[in-house]
């Protein structure tokens, strides 16, 4: 008779759950330690060994060298607790990046007007590509039960994504979230997303049956939504803002406000189907401009969020992910073609657009290829569409690919553009300190948003 474990022989269930959580949150930290400071080695951002850790405990490293160990780790019952427990870090994390976002420095009617055309850069090529990319391989790639046109449109959709999360954190590093190539392509990459989430509703609704009014009413609810957040709500939060720029005290009481709005903004938005990473960044923008306030908010948030809440959103993904489905000649030329449309349509795309606004070259395909990287946001917009029977496993896992690919080369890429001797100048005056003492080691050392 086989020995009795004590898992095996508890009654407590909620006991028995947390025996089988705890055990696989500690296996994702230390999969995205390893992998992140591997990255971190070759001159990649951080995010970019956690996407790669995620993907690496799935069926394709994991799951393929010992099924049995993948399957006790990441059981039926974990999965649902993961899928929350990145809900939650992602709403935070993007309500950090709205929070350090100064839109107010600047010239404003400038960078808002150069953030358009970059958005509709971001957005047009790559969609009208991915689109007739999607055409072309629909009665190979495609559900029986989805249409060609909501099959292209999903696609050309897919690849307008920028992985703004993403973004924010290699500028944030780099010290240029303020300056006005940092500021405009926030701005932009922040409108191309927001653009990708109306269109996944409209989608969706598509798909659903429930038809355009419901579409139109998301988007509706979205626009009321964000008034209300950037006018009534912010108005609200300045007296808050002005009491700990004016004690320099952030205690509890202000954090169980703040935390309580970015849930609430993440549940809103998620009830009228734009997803809530996009109401935890309306409630960053909404949060006080002031200094103090900021680095509070980041000094005592960040860490926690990008530590222990991300990692377990590129896991969750990654458990969906299997690109030995991928690896057949027969997908071969499919994900090529795929890939082409998504990196000509961003990167082309946007250096030009942004040549035509008075950038000059460098810093134009410079923004370009950080606008081509998709981390994050393009994880999220499958793992919807896979989940609402849109695609297949073998897209999913193509666009996965796709995802570490151009965020992997956002970095090289931007570099070969804006050398660090050119951009030294365009970076907030503490980090171009930081960067003339510490020589080129500092590239590899971690840094925040302050």
């Amino acid at each position: 008779m086989p020995p009795t474990t004590f898992l095996a022989a508890t009654t407590d269930k909620n006991l028995e759950l947390v025996l089988r959580v705890l055990p696989a949150v500690v296996v994702i930290l230390a999969a995205s330690a390893v992998c992140g400071r591997l990255a971190l080695w070759v001159k990649q951002p951080r995010v970019l060994g956690e996407m790669v850790a995620g993907v690496l405990l799935g069926p394709t490293l994991f799951g393929a060298l010992f099924p049995d160990a993948q399957k006790a780790v990441f059981t039926p019952e974990v999965k649902p607790i993961l899928y929350v427990l990145s809900t939650i870090g992602l709403t935070l994390f993007m309500f950090l990046v709205g929070a350090g976002f100064d839109h107010t420095a600047g010239n404003g009617r400038t960078d808002t007007k150069n953030a358009a055309v970059l958005a509709l850069s971001g957005i047009v090529p790559s969609l009208l590509l991915g689109a007739a990319s999607g055409y072309l391989l629909y009665d190979k790639l495609s559900r029986p039960d989805v249409s060609s046109f909501e099959f292209a449109l999903f696609l050309g959709g897919a690849l307008s994504i920028t992985a703004f999360p993403m973004l924010a954190r290699i500028l944030y590093e780099r010290g240029l979230e303020n300056s006005s190539l940092g500021r405009m392509t926030l701005l932009g990459a922040s409108v191309d997303d927001a653009a990708a989430w109306c269109f996944l509703a409209v989608l969706s609704a598509m798909h659903s049956g429930a038809g355009l009014p419901h579409a139109l009413r998301t988007i509706g609810l979205t626009i009321v939504f964000t008034v209300v957040m950037l006018t009534v709500v912010s108005r609200l939060l300045r007296p808050m803002g002005a009491k700990v720029a004016r004690t320099g005290q952030f205690g509890f009481d202000q954090m169980y406000v703040v935390v309580g709005i970015v849930l609430l903004s993440g549940f809103f938005t998620d009830w009228i189907g734009i997803y809530s990473v996009f109401g935890g960044f309306l409630a960053g923008l909404a949060m006080p401009r002031d200094p103090v306030f900021r680095e509070a908010l980041h000094s005592r948030m960040m860490d926690i969020v990008c530590v222990l809440l991300l990692p377990v959103f590129f896991t969750f993904s990654g458990l969906n992910t299997e690109l030995g489905g991928v690896a057949g000649w027969d997908m071969i030329g499919p994900f090529l073609l795929i890939f082409a449309a998504g990196f000509i349509g961003k990167y082309v795309g946007c250096a030009l657009a942004m040549r035509g606004t008075g950038f000059n070259w460098r810093e134009s395909w410079a923004v370009g290829g950080l606008m081509n990287a998709r981390g994050l946001m393009i994880l999220i917009f499958i793992n919807i569409g896979l989940a609402q029977g849109m695609i297949t496993k073998d897209v999913f896992s193509m666009l996965v690919l796709v995802a570490v690919i151009t965020t992997a080369g956002a970095v090289p890429l931007y570099r070969l553009a804006l050398p660090e001797r050119l951009e030294r100048g365009m970076a907030r005056p503490e980090q171009a300190a930081a960067s003339d003492t510490a020589g080129p080691s500092s590239a590899e050392e971690d840094s925040v948003p302050a």
